[in-house]
């Protein structure tokens, strides 16, 4: 059997529209569903959804970083002192162009911004699982990816549709060999979000098993049965090192500008984190948050519902560690789940980071093709309900932070 991590589209290009067509058509209407849902929920309590949207939580940082740049903080009563250096300029930067040629405000360039990057990941995230597993596991990946309880974060002017989008596409470009490419949206990525190290960990990860198999090649060992991706046979070894070298630039470029800025040197950034309460401590205080809800009766079923949500995720990754994903995309999907729920604060925010970690639906989305097709359908009609009554309660209650 041919290893998945040597599968090449034969022209090497990406999937096109009409091939695509189904899973963005499914994707477009699961949110068109969760945002009528809102619409009508929040007209129901009086308020706007457009505002829910637009200017609220992290998206009125983002608008705030466009309109004003960077320098904005807010000193709370308890000495915390939370800075807009926290936020990656990309979408700040989108925001500001789409306003100044077009008519838009900064929050309304946010919102077409979402638009069109959660189209663009719904498009790379078909792409993948089309490469790796053909087109009815691509719809399904989307479909699952559309109908997650968080979905409506993908239709707010926040970065998590952007980052996936760059972060998909940049996978994309390494199963397919087009290390510059790879290189280059793995930096955009990390102009993104900080997780956009995740994006260069595969890139690097993918090049170096690459290199390491061209050794033993020319030293006529066999290779085995790789996971890494071996996507273009007789790659020039300095176009994989420019995408190596053009990978983590946009995360480390931005870290090492706010570490120059704040005077903290290169470690500036993880101070400015820390006026948010936020960092990485390896999951110790989400652990703790979740020890503390069995204090009592009805929080410990959240506590419960928390443990076997963690335990689900832990299960679905050795899930594709058994399906043999390709090294690169095991690298991707483990470390923003890792990095997700290791966060030390913002614990009500870690389902909306787990968003771009889409390799973690390709298991479920693989049983969905192996199901009837009336099953599937019915799973993800039901799914996309609940999802859409889950986005519009959520949005008008508590939201994401």
């Amino acid at each position: 059997m041919t290893d998945l991590a040597t599968r090449v589209a034969p022209s090497g290009a990406a999937p096109t529209w009409r091939r695509a067509a189904p899973a963005l058509l499914g994707y477009a209407a699961v949110r068109a569903l969760g945002l009528l849902a809102l619409v009508l929920w929040s007209a129901a309590r009086d308020k706007s959804a457009y505002t829910l949207l637009t200017a609220r939580w992290d998206a009125l940082w983002y608008t705030g970083v466009a309109e004003l740049g960077y320098g904005y903080e807010v000193r709370l009563p308890n000495g915390d002192v939370h800075s807009n250096l926290a936020f990656f300029p990309l979408l700040p930067w989108l925001e500001r162009l789409g306003h100044a040629v077009t008519p838009l405000s900064y929050a309304d360039a946010g919102l077409v911004v979402s638009l069109f990057a959660s189209l663009a990941a719904a498009w790379g995230i078909f792409a993948v699982a089309d490469h790796l597993y053909g087109r009815r596991a691509g719809v399904c990946a989307v479909l699952l990816w559309a109908v997650l309880p968080v979905g409506i974060v993908q239709s707010m002017a926040y970065s998590e549709s952007l980052f996936t989008a760059l972060a998909a596409w940049s996978l994309y470009a390494v199963l397919t060999g087009r290390w510059v490419t790879a290189g280059v949206l793995s930096l955009l990525a990390g102009l993104t979000r900080p997780v956009g190290l995740a994006v260069a960990a595969a890139v690097w990860v993918a090049a170096v098993a690459s290199f390491v198999r061209d050794a033993r090649d020319r030293e006529g060992a066999p290779s085995g049965r790789a996971r890494s991706t071996a996507p273009s046979p007789g790659a020039p070894t300095a176009v994989r090192a420019l995408g190596m070298l053009l990978a983590p630039l946009g995360a480390a470029g931005y870290v090492l500008w706010v570490g120059h800025r704040t005077g903290g040197g290169p470690f500036g950034y993880l101070d400015v984190q820390a006026g948010w309460r936020n960092g990485f401590d390896g999951g110790y205080a989400f652990a703790r948050f979740v020890a503390e809800k069995f204090t009592s009766f009805p929080s410990a079923l959240a506590g419960a519902g928390l443990i076997v949500a963690v335990a689900l995720l832990g299960w679905l990754y050795v899930v594709c560690v058994r399906q043999r994903q390709p090294l690169p995309v095991l690298v991707y999907g483990g470390v923003v789940a890792v990095l997700a729920l290791c966060a030390s604060s913002y614990f009500g925010s870690k389902p909306r980071l787990l968003l771009p970690a889409f390799p973690l639906l390709l298991p479920p989305a693989r049983a969905l093709v192996r199901a009837r097709p009336r099953t599937s359908a019915l799973v993800v009609a039901g799914a996309a309900v609940v999802s859409a009554v889950y986005g519009a309660f959520w949005l008008n209650g508590s939201g994401p932070p």
